[in-house]
């Protein structure tokens, strides 16, 4: 049975999804062998993941984890479907090789040489949903809040009467409130005009009761003038 050089954790990216944000997930990478493995990763969307390390080796019978992050997304995938795949090839190098540096051919199918190659699925989870909130019940010390639907029993039904009849009373403060005040300011510009009318009076009686004094006055010194007058020429 042919065996894998290195044990892939977990078979299947997961992310959970939310836009605008860079969300990660690990991979393990265990060594099945006494060799040194070297291993590569690869995906069919470079541009949206970030793969680190994504080449590299490890050590026999070492774990090595790796991190992939997808880069913030501006939209949702429809169903949240996604068709993204990753391919971690992994390659069992000869004793005599660098075992610090994976060289560039290491992964080249030659003849006698084993590249393993293992597929991984990309998997989009949706975001949790905040949790819905629960009313207290009377135990607690707390009521639960009355229901404004009118099958929610007489309670319900009882406070929109209710509410309907402080509507309508309110509605008819405001109507006696508006002819009150219209009244008012009839009565204000009656008082007007009557005040108007009783000052031009005044002024009138005024003016006729000094001009009936001056004429009796005048008289008044005319007849005093005469009879001095006729007095000095008796004499």
């Amino acid at each position: 049975m042919r065996m894998d050089a290195l044990s892939i954790e977990p078979a299947e990216l997961r992310f959970p999804f939310g836009l605008g944000k860079q969300i990660s997930c690990s991979v393990d990478l265990a060594n099945m062998t006494n060799s040194y493995v070297a291993f590569k990763v690869k995906t069919t969307s470079p541009k949206k993941y970030c793969v680190r390390p994504n080449t590299g080796i490890v050590l026999p019978g070492a774990t090595c984890n790796i991190t992939v992050t997808m880069q913030a997304q501006k939209e949702m995938p429809p169903d949240m479907q996604c068709k993204d795949k990753f391919l971690v090839q992994s390659v069992i190098l000869p004793d005599e090789a660098d075992h610090t540096v994976v060289a560039a051919d290491a992964f080249d199918k030659e003849p006698g040489k084993e590249v393993f190659e293992k597929k991984l699925k990309v998997m989009y989870l949706s975001p949790p949903q905040p949790p819905s909130p629960v009313l207290e019940s009377a135990e607690e010390g707390v009521s639960p809040r009355p229901s404004l639907t009118l099958d929610g029993g007489s309670e319900s039904a009882n406070d929109i009467a209710t509410w309907k009849a402080q509507l309508s009373e309110a509605h008819t403060s405001i109507a006696r409130l508006t002819d009150e005040k219209e009244t008012a300011l009839q009565r204000n510009k009656q008082l007007q005009t009557e005040l108007t009318t009783l000052s031009a009076k005044t002024n009138l009686n005024t003016r006729v009761k000094t001009s009936a004094g001056f004429s009796l006055l005048y008289f008044l010194i005319i007849g005093l003038l005469g009879i001095i007058i006729g007095y000095f020429l008796r004499s």
